[in-house]
């Protein structure tokens, strides 16, 4: 690992006190990024930060609910006293609750698209204000949302986050539009099937609304039917694209969604 890949990038990272968000916090700081780990559990973010600083890091909590914008706005401008300035905003946070087409309830659509719609584009603004002020000669700025495979598609059973996730790539396409003039890129990476407690979740659901017979029945049978690599991911498959589209190597890109689902959405 090349552990100044990142350095002098400072980082906010939302949805990062567990799962894909936390690995990624703990890989853009082996790389010598300075990383924001913000969550509304607060104690998952602090021990990640424990884990970052003993690996010699350097990070900060925050508790953040990315509906609020005050809290966004908080939590760019606790990262800028900390670090300096934001360099890198990944709009990581999201949640899931499945519900077959006509048990989808407004209670169940309004959460999952006011975190990962709503969410996200609260976090994509408050960065953006935050690099513009800081002159688009200190740029190239990164902003980064994490999408899916269900933002080239959908299934029966998780149509509310479907729709989130499409509006995720909405928002990397007319983000990169928005922001090129001030020398931010908007770029994104679509996760598939991978293994964290928000999956774990997940594949319960499923079996009680009756889509699976039983726990870990979902993750096998996406794995044999839909990934052509025959198996689900786990965070570690993810990181590497996501210090990619933080590092100067990606300077050249924007606007894009790169898949990393082991071949399920083929491009």
């Amino acid at each position: 690992m090349d552990k100044t890949r990142l350095k002098g990038k400072n980082c906010l990272i939302t949805g990062a006190a567990r799962g894909i968000g936390a690995a990624v916090a703990e890989h853009y700081a082996a790389q010598g990024a300075k990383v924001c780990v913000a969550d509304i559990n607060l104690e998952g973010c602090q021990e990640v930060v424990s884990r970052i600083k003993e690996n010699g890091g350097e990070a900060i909590a925050v508790t953040l609910d990315v509906t609020s914008r005050e809290q966004m706005k908080a939590a760019v401008q606790a990262t800028v006293d900390a670090f300096g300035s934001l360099n890198v905003m990944l709009n990581n946070a999201g949640i899931n609750k499945p519900l077959m087409f006509l048990d989808i309830t407004e209670e169940n659509w309004r959460q999952i698209m006011d975190v990962n719609g709503w969410g996200c584009l609260l976090g994509m603004q408050e960065a953006a204000k935050q690099m513009i002020a800081q002159g688009k000669e200190n740029g190239p700025y990164k902003i980064i949302n994490v999408g899916s495979i269900l933002s080239r598609q959908a299934f029966d059973d998780v149509i509310p986050y479907s729709c989130s996730k499409h509006a995720v790539q909405a928002m990397i396409n007319g983000g990169a539009k928005a922001l090129v003039d001030h020398n931010i890129t908007v770029n994104g990476y679509g996760p598939g099937v991978v293994r964290t407690e928000l999956w774990e979740q997940l594949d319960k659901d499923l079996v009680a609304i009756g889509k699976f017979e039983k726990q870990g029945q979902s993750m096998d049978e996406l794995a044999e039917k839909m990934i052509l690599m025959k198996r689900y991911s786990y965070p570690e498959d993810i990181v590497g694209t996501a210090s990619f589209l933080a590092s100067s190597e990606s300077d050249y890109m924007t606007g894009q969604l790169l898949m990393i689902d082991g071949g399920i959405v083929l491009q």
